[in-house]
């Protein structure tokens, strides 16, 4: 697998560390934001493969953020996966509706994510 970046937007550092232990067993490069307005100055620097967002957040949430990121030229081709708590359906249409291509809901399965991971940036 290439070794691909995977940028993690999430205010919580145990909410980060398991998923980064997910990631790096899986052979991703992790960098990590603790908010949204973080993230999206990453994201615009680096250029990560996938993001990886979660929803609630202070000032800026995920949703705000997405579609931050999906509306900006230098970010709009990285794909963007929702990681939340939040379990609505409504919160997976809203998510999609600011460009996000996949949403998860924590805490993610490992297997789940990596292979949900691996589809998206096959694509």
């Amino acid at each position: 697998m290439p070794n691909n970046k995977i940028l993690v937007i999430d205010d919580s550092m145990t909410d980060f560390l398991y998923v980064k232990n997910i990631l790096s067993q899986g052979g991703y490069e992790v960098t990590h934001a603790l908010s949204g307005e973080e993230g999206i100055k990453l994201a615009q620097e680096s250029q990560p493969d996938l993001v990886l967002m979660d929803v609630v957040m202070p000032k800026m949430n995920g949703f705000q953020a997405t579609r931050a990121l999906s509306r900006d030229v230098k970010t709009a081709d990285i794909p963007v996966v929702m990681l939340s708590s939040k379990s609505q359906k409504t919160d997976l249409v809203w998510a999609q509706r600011q460009g996000a291509k996949d949403y998860l809901v924590k805490p993610a399965d490992p297997k789940a994510l990596l292979g949900k991971l691996q589809t998206i940036l096959a694509s």
